[in-house]
This record gives C-alpha cells, structure tokens and sequence, in this order.
C-alpha cells in the first residue's frame, strides 16, 4: 500500500504538488506567529471598525465596558457628601445623578450683571443645603459611568427628585445625550424665571468641559475641594462667619465643600493632634 500511494502521489501533475506545498508552507507560518500577536491584532482591528462605526453613526450607544464586567448594585442610601453640582459620595460610592449636568467646579458664569462668578461652587452649595434640609438620601442604580461612577436616580428622604430640583433651580441643566429631556420642561420653567444659572449667562458644563479637558481632572478625588495641602497634610482648617475655627478631616460631611483660603487665616495640618494643639476644634460631622 505504502508504495502504491507513493506511486499515486507522484504521478500527480506538478501544479497539484506546489499547490499543496505552499498550503503547508503557509500554515507553518502561521504555526510560528506567537498567539500573543494575533490576539493584540484581532483586537485592534475590532478596535477600528468600532471607532468607525460609531463614528459615523451617532445613533449607537457609547461601549461602556464597566456595564459588562462589573455587576449591577443595589440601591444605595445615606447621608451623602457633595463633591460638585451632579456628584455625590455615600459610604465611599460616588455616585452621578441621571440625566443632568451642573457647572464644573472650577467653572465660572456671568451673573446679570455681567460680573464674572464661581457658578460651579455655587451649584454645589446649592445642592448640599438642598440634601441636608432632608436626609438621608436614596439613590437607584441606572448605569454605570466610564469613570466606575454610580449613575442613578436619587431622592431625599421626603420623595423630592434631586435631579429635578437642580435643574428647576437652575442649578443644574437637563442634559438631552442622556435624558432624552426628561426635566426639559423644568429646565424652561427656570429660564423663564431666571433662575441661578439663567440669571446672566453661561457656557454649558458638557462644552466648558470639551475646551478645558487639560483642567479637569478625572473624578477619583473630590472636584470641589479646590486647592490641596502638603503630601499627607490634607485635614482643612477652616475659620466660620462667625470667627469659629473648625477642622474638617477626609470623609466628614462637609469636608469636599469646605475650601482653604490662607488669605483669611485658614490652614491645612497634618494631623488632628496639631489641629487641636493650634486651637481648632473638629467638625461635628
């Protein structure tokens, strides 16, 4: 049998021969591309026609991959922590309401009478005196952002949308990319009645953002608490209206909100024993 098949494969036409040749040749060649490099090629391929597609298709979702590897929570409730005018932090979750998008924190507005001020400061103080007037609040999950942030709907204790009331204030703007303008019609209601933000004029936070992508930074630490102390020294001494001097330490309530001007006296320490030491006393929460 040996020699028959032998005598059969010889006889074969030589085209036949070089044709099977080159079929072996080629796939000891692939056999010897490490299975490291077609994967990474594999994926930057998958990695272009996506970019194509959603490029010229703006209907497509953005690809978000921490909703496919990261599992969907709870609700969460607590006593929150503002960290700007959309953001907030319960038991160590930052959380992102739905739908809107308030003033970055070192964004800056015209008031009516074309003066420039801190609109973005001003939304988150808006925001903490609105949540601390009925606590705690109660947060569902919606998605989850590219920054592993938790977007959700959220509501005071007493029921009232948070995100709604932003934007009813003018604290806030209905954000159309993702609430398919759910709080529009609130959104008008302010304007009409010029409300914060629609009092003087003001660049939308989402196009303030496009040409200040260099100043803001991504949100893993607060956005609001403007300035910073020395490598370890991040306890804000702060001195209140009425000359009281007040150490706020990370995680206290109103520690992201509270900001340090040495101008005035304020200081930042090192520890709580040095707070005290200099004649501070500590946050009550």
């Amino acid at each position: 049998m040996i020699g028959i098949d032998k005598s059969r494969y010889d006889n074969r036409p030589d085209q036949w021969r070089r044709r099977t040749g080159a079929k072996r040749s080629r796939a000891r060649r692939w056999a010897s591309v490490p299975i490291r490099l077609v994967l990474v090629t594999v994926a930057a391929t998958a990695a272009l026609v996506t970019q194509f597609v959603m490029h010229n298709s703006g209907s497509l979702p953005e690809i978000n991959l921490q909703n496919i590897i990261k599992p969907k929570p709870i609700a969460i409730a607590g006593v929150a922590s503002v960290i700007d005018g959309d953001t907030i932090e319960v038991h160590g979750q930052r959380i992102r309401f739905n739908g809107i998008d308030a003033p970055e924190s070192r964004q800056y507005c015209d008031d009516a009478k074309g003066f420039e001020y801190p609109c973005g400061r001003r939304s988150a103080e808006a925001l903490d005196a609105f949540l601390a007037a009925s606590e705690p609040i109660h947060c569902a999950f919606v998605t989850w952002d590219r920054y592993g942030r938790f977007v959700g709907d959220c509501a005071r204790a007493d029921g009232v949308s948070v995100a709604a009331w932003m934007v009813e204030h003018g604290q806030a703007l209905d954000w159309p990319k993702y609430s398919n303008g759910a709080y529009a019609a609130r959104q008008a209601k302010a304007e009409a009645a010029k409300a914060g933000l629609w009092a003087g004029s003001f660049q939308t936070p989402w196009d303030w953002r496009a040409q200040h992508s260099d100043d803001v930074q991504a949100p893993a630490a607060p956005l609001f608490a403007l300035g910073t102390g020395n490598a370890g020294c991040n306890i804000k001494g702060n001195i209140s209206a009425d000359g009281e001097r007040i150490y706020h330490v990370p995680g206290q309530k109103y520690y992201s909100v509270t900001v340090i001007s040495q101008a005035k006296g304020e200081r930042w320490f090192c520890s709580e024993a040095e707070a005290v030491a200099a004649g501070w006393r500590r946050a009550k929460r």
